[in-house]
């Protein structure tokens, strides 16, 4: 694979209910838990929308990190706090439509070299954060348990 492309893979099973086990597949990372919220599932992970707001904290907080640390900065602990907005959607679903995330410092900015370059260029280096503000395509196909291919891709 080129440096200009990269793949990551998970497995979802499910477990119970809406109640589902991720394997992050080829490392050694634990599975992860995800259920929806009751009353349609038992809380007992995460669910998707709580997990995207998570994946854009920690991605602009890791961001932020590498652009001070590039400028010879040792900062403190950094903090992030995110909260997504739900609304419903014109046929009345669910969507995300903001996060809003509060990052942290641990620092006086007065303590911090270029904080303006820092500050500018930060969120450039989210790959998740730039990426759900471009929006995602996303493919969709359906095997039965045999692994016959239900449906394909939109212009697949």
């Amino acid at each position: 694979m080129s440096d200009a492309q990269q793949t990551i893979e998970i497995s979802l099973e499910q477990t119970a209910d809406y109640e589902f086990r991720v394997r992050f597949d080829d490392t050694a990372i634990p599975d992860l838990i995800t259920d929806e919220t009751a009353p349609l599932g038992h809380d007992a992970g995460p669910n998707p929308s709580r997990l995207l707001a998570a994946a854009v904290a920690n991605c602009l907080t890791a961001s932020l990190l590498f652009a001070l640390r590039k400028y010879k900065n040792a900062p403190g602990t950094l903090g992030a706090h995110a909260k997504a907005t739900l609304t419903r959607n014109e046929h009345g679903r669910w969507r995300v439509t903001h996060i809003a995330v509060d990052l942290q410092l641990a620092d006086a900015a007065a303590t911090l070299e270029h904080l303006d370059r820092v500050l500018a260029q930060f969120e450039d280096f989210c790959i998740v954060t730039e990426s759900v503000r471009q929006g995602i395509a996303v493919d969709v196909s359906v095997r039965d348990e045999e692994g016959q291919l239900l449906s394909k891709p939109a212009g697949g």
